[in-house]
C-alpha cells in the first residue's frame, strides 16, 4: 500500500491525517503555515484521496500503511497529527509503533467506538448518477435531500472529479460503507505495548459532540500523558473552522519542551 502524500518545508517530520471522506487537501492552510517550521508530510490513506484502493479498511491496517510510509521515506520518529479517522489511525500507529510517534495530536476524536453517524452522507452519496451525471451543481442538488449543511455538501463534493467527460468519487464509498463497523470500532492497543506513554494532546471543538467527559478514563488509560486543548465555538472540524487558532495550539504543543 503507497499512500499518496505531499511534502512541504523542511525540519524536523510531521505527518498529518485527513477523517472519513477527506483529502490531504483539506490541510492546505495548516499545512503551509506549519512547514514554516517542519518538514510536512500530508497522507491520502486508503481508499480516499489518490491512494490506492482496498477491500480492507481497519485501524491496523491503516496504521501498518502508515508505518509502510515512514520506512519508505526513512522516518524514523515522527509527530503525527489526525482528525477523526486519521486521529484514530494516528492512535493505532502510537499504540502498536510508540517508539516510531514522537508527539500525538488528536483532533475531535477519542479512543471509543461510535454509535453510526455517517448513514445519511452514505444515502446522498450513493444518490447522486454518475453516470449520467451533467454538473457539480446537479451533484449537490442530488445530497440536498439527505445532507442539510452546505458546508458539509462543499466538504463532500472535493471528492467528486470528472475524466474523460465522466464524473466519479475519489473515495471507495461500497467499502467504506460495507467496512463502517470497523472504522466506527476504537484502536487497538496490543498487549505488549499496553499504552502510549509519549506527549498527547487532545484538541476538542467545544459545540463537537465527539469527545466526552465519559471518554477520559478510556483516553487516560491508553494516553496517560494525555493533556487536553477545547476550542470554544467550533464543532468537529476545528481545524476547519478557527484554522488560525488551530494551528497555534499545535505549534505551542510540538514546540513545547
Amino acid at each position: 500500500m503507497k499512500l499518496h502524500y505531499k511534502v512541504s518545508g523542511e525540519g524536523e517530520p510531521l505527518v498529518i491525517l485527513h477523517g472519513l471522506f477527506g483529502t490531504l487537501e483539506n490541510w492546505g492552510g495548516q499545512v503551509r503555515t506549519l512547514s514554516e517550521h517542519f518538514r510536512v508530510f500530508a497522507l491520502d490513506l486508503r481508499n480516499h484521496g489518490r491512494s490506492p484502493w482496498s477491500e480492507r479498511m481497519d485501524y491496523p491496517a491503516m496504521a501498518d500503511d502508515v508505518l509502510e510510509f515512514l520506512d519508505d521515506q526513512g522516518l524514523e520518529q515522527v509527530a503525527v497529527l489526525g482528525h477523526s479517522m486519521g486521529g484514530k489511525v494516528a492512535m493505532q500507529l502510537a499504540l502498536a509503533h510508540p517508539g516510531r510517534v514522537a508527539r500525538l495530536i488528536v483532533a475531535d476524536i477519542a479512543p471509543v467506538v461510535y454509535p453510526p453517524r455517517h448513514m445519511e452522507v452514505f444515502d446522498g452519496l450513493f444518490s447522486v448518477p454518475l453516470a449520467t451525471l451533467q454538473s457539480r451543481g446537479e451533484a449537490e442538488e442530488r445530497l440536498k435531500a439527505h445532507v442539510t449543511d452546505p458546508g458539509v455538501r462543499q466538504f463532500l463534493l472535493k471528492n467528486l472529479y470528472r475524466e474523460e467527460g465522466k464524473f466519479a468519487w475519489r473515495v471507495n464509498l461500497k467499502v467504506l460503507q460495507r467496512e463502517y463497523e470497523h472504522i466506527a470500532a476504537a484502536p487497538e492497543a496490543p498487549r505488549a505495548q499496553g499504552c502510549y506513554k509519549g506527549p498527547t494532546l487532545f484538541i476538542k471543538g467545544g459545540a463537537s459532540e465527539y469527545i466526552q467527559e465519559t471518554h477520559r478514563p478510556a483516553i487516560e488509560a491508553l494516553f496517560p500523558a494525555a493533556r487536553a486543548r477545547i476550542m470554544a465555538g467550533v464543532g468537529h472540524w476545528p481545524h476547519a473552522e478557527k484554522p488560525a487558532l488551530f494551528t497555534q495550539l499545535v505549534l505551542k504543543f510540538l514546540q513545547s519542551a
